[in-house]
């Protein structure tokens, strides 16, 4: 008989699964037998409506860009966080982790009031380059940013601090370039973390709808995300096409998890193998 560490491993595992049976499971399965009585021809309908498809789009172009913007800068911001001290770093580590704490609708409200034609940040871009923010796609992308920056910068934090600087100085010592000691030493340790939070930001703000809501403007055609139009059909009583909506943006975050899951294990294993042989 295999001695356990920790006792009570039936039980706590019992809890687990029945804990994540009625938070998660539940309401994904409720959501897929909703979705499972529509016909293929109405799925067909639904999901090809120039509306449809256009939400679509702009969702996923929108989430990707802010996605990338947020690897860029989330990199620079958590490379400062974690290897230089400087003054009032615990207020920029509470500044990162506010889009989690925040109520995305706050958060909507603040960036529209800062970023509209009238507000000090939108009439000045608007006035210096041209460009309006919000009322437009790039007000998607900013508020898509504010929402997933939190999940780049702490998940490269852990891995940034595990990588040992001695190995750095060995190859600057050795006469390594830094694009040498980056791509050689720092890379291969960052990639898998990177995509990881990548593909948490872009699984995040796929579904984002409060901070959404006011800076898009809600305009069908021009600027309506997937969300707004589960919502808007939910408001013309159409449960069926807010259903369905709805299951293939389930359908596309769950992939976009176990694909980055079987990465990590792959890399994993790579890994492993490389540094055995």
């Amino acid at each position: 008989m295999v001695r356990r560490v920790l006792p009570g491993f039936g039980l706590s595992l019992g809890i687990t699964l029945m804990y994540l049976g009625a938070i998660v499971v539940f309401p994904v399965s409720m959501l897929v037998l909703r979705a499972a009585h529509i016909s293929f021809a109405q799925f067909q309908i639904i999901l090809l409506s120039p509306r449809t498809m256009h939400a679509i789009g702009l969702t996923v172009w929108t989430s990707f860009v802010a996605s990338s913007i947020n690897v860029l800068f989330g990199f620079v911001v958590a490379w400062v966080n974690t290897r230089y001290q400087y003054p009032f770093k615990r207020v920029v580590d509470a500044l990162i982790d506010l889009p989690f704490a925040l109520p995305t609708s706050v958060a909507g409200i603040a960036l529209t009031a800062g970023f509209s034609p009238h507000g000090w940040l939108g009439k000045t871009i608007e006035t210096t380059f041209g460009y309006q923010v919000a009322f437009r796609p790039l007000g998607i992308i900013v508020a898509m940013t504010f929402v997933g920056l939190p999940f780049v910068i702490r998940t490269l934090e852990p891995v940034l601090k595990e990588i040992d600087v001695e190995a750095e100085e060995a190859g600057a010592s050795l006469g390594a370039s830094k694009w040498q000691i980056f791509s050689k030493i720092l890379f291969p340790s960052l990639l898998p973390a990177t995509i990881t939070g990548f593909t948490l930001a872009f699984a995040r703000v796929l579904g984002e709808f409060g901070s959404i809501v006011f800076i898009s403007g809600n305009m069908p055609m021009k600027t309506e995300v997937v969300s707004l139009l589960i919502l808007s059909k939910l408001e013309q009583y159409d449960v069926v096409g807010a259903a369905a909506l709805a299951a293939v943006m389930m359908v596309i975050s769950f992939c976009l998890l176990m694909v980055i899951n079987g990465f990590q294990v792959w890399y994993q294993r790579r890994f492993f193998e490389a540094s055995s042989s």
